[in-house]
């Protein structure tokens, strides 16, 4: 059985695979970005958790990474849906179906990319903030 911090990153991968763009975990760039954007999910770090004793409990504030990139002459509009389109997607449902207490994305920092013979690309990192307990830390 997945821990809770695996269930909870595996429901924000799947409310990726949703969205029109390519959604990867964990992965390497790949050559060639799909004309409507891709996705990679970083696990990210859970950091510091905050503990209460009674009953045992650890509560995280676990800052996962969404890496998104276009490609193409229309980039800055593409790039604009695709972050809209993962900001509606967190917010259709911010428990990722009860497994978490609250999830929140953060504003992206884009910066265009130069790629020697093609179109540039625009990326940017998007932290997602994942709150939740749980009674064991490596649990």
């Amino acid at each position: 059985m997945p821990t809770p911090r695996e269930s909870i990153l595996t429901a924000l991968h799947a409310r990726l695979l949703a969205l029109p763009a390519t959604a990867l975990r964990g992965e390497v760039l790949p050559e060639r970005v799909p004309a409507e954007g891709l996705l990679i999910l970083r696990d990210g770090e859970p950091g510091e958790p905050e503990v209460t004793l009674s009953p045992l409990a650890y509560h995280y504030q676990h800052r996962a990474e969404i890496e998104a990139v276009v490609q193409g002459a229309d980039r800055d509009a593409a790039f604009d849906t695709l972050t809209a389109s993962i900001g509606a997607a967190l917010a259709a449902d911010r428990t990722l179906g009860g497994l978490c207490d609250w999830v929140e994305g953060e504003a992206p920092k884009p910066v265009d990319l130069p790629v020697e013979g093609a179109a540039s690309l625009k990326a940017a990192v998007i932290p997602v903030v994942l709150h939740y307990s749980t009674a064991d830390p490596l649990g």
